[in-house]
């Protein structure tokens, strides 16, 4: 079945270049042609190459950084590791991409394999243009190594269509300086120990509660943290979940801090940035991702350092928990790939733990448990708690209609955060529109 070029629309952009990713690696063997091989270590002995080789084509947005790890240890070990297989990689610009990866598809000229952003799984799977990978077999045994959160972005209508090939999510991060003007030595462990430092900074014209944006990436890990849902468990409703009592009251309770004066301006566009109040103090703390310290600690000649002037917590606990959102890439093959086989034993061997590892040497978070422990005690020194997040982080809806669904959540909520409608108001309104689009 075709993409319809309307399935552009609505898609969240990613911070790809920064964002965490996780690789592993194998040793030698002829298995490529069957996809249930499973992955061997990287310090075989290659074979010489088989006469029939075959090409895979892979279609990746890693940064400079990863990059090189992918060219210069990835691709020696897996070829070494599967010597019938040759990886052909090809680094592609984001913006765009989406558009060109429709046109690939249509046209019968998309690649075999493609490090694609989560959002977008679900959406091409339900056209038709991917490989349902739960089909191959080893599936079970990458599907048992992964996190859930992450392996989630994959599905659709039950099947996963993708593999989990580096994860992020985002924590609390804060200005060490102003939580002790907060009165605190810690970070705060439920929202109402954070609601109170804010209270107490207000009286010091700062601000205390880093909702980063109105928009799913940056409300959804308070809202969650907050007792809200979005849908049933199942991505099939909105009605009686979104505007659940539990739902209205994480909404009012957002809407309350702001008419308050407790939450930063730059949740409705008002300056300073996120970053630059958090790095002069007048933020007390942000929700943010790895890569707030992966970019800072790389800036030279900087005034600010991040490791030493900031603390990380897991999002403060409230009637939902200590909850945040998943991001990160998926590894996906393209329904029309001429070596579904060779792909999937790539992806297979990509979500090992050696491969992982690799990854995580430039900061990307591995999706595999095993590595990801690992990686904590790699020289990494802020990642422990972004590992620990993300077996409570959710993914954001992961089916094809998120784009204009996303659309409706900013749109509701904005409206209920500048007082132009009530909270429950706000969301009956979104659950209508949510409903019959999943419909």
């Amino acid at each position: 079945m075709g993409i319809s070029m309307k399935a552009v629309g609505g898609v969240l952009a990613a911070a790809l270049a920064v964002s965490l990713t996780a690789c592993g690696s194998g040793n030698g063997g002829d298995s490529a042609s069957s996809p249930g091989a499973s992955a061997p270590s990287a310090s075989g002995t290659a074979a010489p190459a088989p006469k029939d080789r075959v090409k895979l084509e892979y279609w990746h947005t890693y940064s400079d950084q990863e990059e090189k790890v992918l060219t210069e240890k990835i691709k020696p070990a897996f070829e070494a590791a599967y010597p019938n297989i040759e990886l052909q990689l090809t680094r592609m610009p984001y913006e765009g991409l989406k558009q060109q990866v429709i046109a690939g598809v249509a046209g019968d000229a998309a690649p075999d394999l493609m490090r694609m952003d989560i959002v977008w799984v679900p959406e091409f799977a339900s056209q038709g243009a991917l490989a349902k990978l739960s089909d191959f077999e080893g599936f079970d045994e990458v599907k048992a190594n992964v996190f859930d959160g992450p392996l989630a972005t994959n599905l659709f209508n039950g099947e996963y269509y993708g593999v989990p090939v580096n994860t992020n999510t985002k924590v609390a991060i804060y200005n060490k300086k102003t939580l002790a003007e907060a009165g605190l030595a810690e970070a705060p462990k439920t929202m109402d120990e954070l609601v109170k430092a804010a209270e107490t900074l207000k009286g010091k014209g700062k601000f205390g509660l880093g909702v980063s944006g109105v928009n799913a990436w940056g409300l959804a890990p308070w809202f969650w943290s907050l007792g809200g849902q979005i849908t049933n468990a199942d991505y099939t409703k909105a009605d009686g979940y979104l505007n659940s009592p539990e739902s209205v009251k994480a909404l009012e309770t957002i809407v309350s801090w702001n008419q308050k004066g407790l939450i930063i301006p730059t949740m409705l566009g008002g300056e300073p940035g996120t970053w630059d109040g958090l790095k002069s103090g007048e933020y007390l703390m942000t929700d943010d991702g790895p890569w707030f310290y992966s970019i800072l600690m790389n800036e030279k000649d900087a005034k600010f350092d991040p490791m030493a002037e900031t603390m990380r917590g897991l999002m403060p606990a409230g009637a939902g928990g200590s909850r945040s959102v998943i991001g990160g890439e998926d590894l996906v093959v393209f329904a029309n790939s001429k070596h579904p086989k060779e792909a999937w034993t790539f992806a297979q061997w990509m979500m090992t733990e050696e491969p992982q590892k690799m990854m995580a040497e430039v900061g990307l978070i591995p999706s595999n448990k095993a590595a990801a422990e690992a990686m904590k005690s790699m020289d990494i020194p802020f990642v422990g708690e972004f590992v620990q997040q993300l077996e409570t982080a959710l993914p954001r809806t992961p089916i094809p209609q998120w784009g204009e669904m996303e659309g409706i959540f900013n749109l509701s909520f904005e409206k209920a955060i500048r007082g132009e409608k009530q909270p429950k108001e706000a969301l009956d309104e979104a659950v209508k529109q949510i409903d019959a689009l999943l419909k």
